[in-house]
């Protein structure tokens, strides 16, 4: 069983930046692909970035592509997502999870483990 909890969100002005964290429990992090999806109000959950079990690899949605960075700290038990020139659009609940399987999926269910979401808001 691995428990993740998330850290960062607040409230930040268009273009400015926010670092998330995500501190997982256990000794299996490193066998994980970690993930972030975000959800706006009224929207479904969707998929932001995604990162393998080594870091070498990551994914990002079109959206954040050239402005977020997922990043991992395997020794820390730790993913983090910098978020850079951020929009109002950007607003949203942002989860981290994470899950053993044998590919880099974008859908929720492709994931075993989840936090319980930290709040960004993006002012204009």
């Amino acid at each position: 069983q691995v428990q993740l909890v998330e850290s960062g969100g607040g409230l930040v002005q268009a273009g400015g930046s926010l670092r998330l964290s995500c501190a997982a429990s256990g000794r299996t992090f490193s066998s994980y692909i970690m993930v972030w999806f975000r959800q706006a109000p009224g929207k479904e959950r969707e998929f932001v970035a995604a990162i393998t079990r080594s870091g070498s690899s990551t994914y990002y949605a079109d959206s954040v592509k050239g402005r977020f960075t997922i990043s991992r700290d395997n020794a820390k038990n730790t993913v983090y997502l910098q978020m850079n020139s951020l929009k109002p659009e950007d607003t949203a609940v942002y989860y981290c999870a994470g899950g053993n399987t044998p590919w880099v999926g974008q859908r929720s269910r492709d994931y075993n483990y989840w936090g319980q979401g930290t709040q960004v808001t993006v002012s204009s």
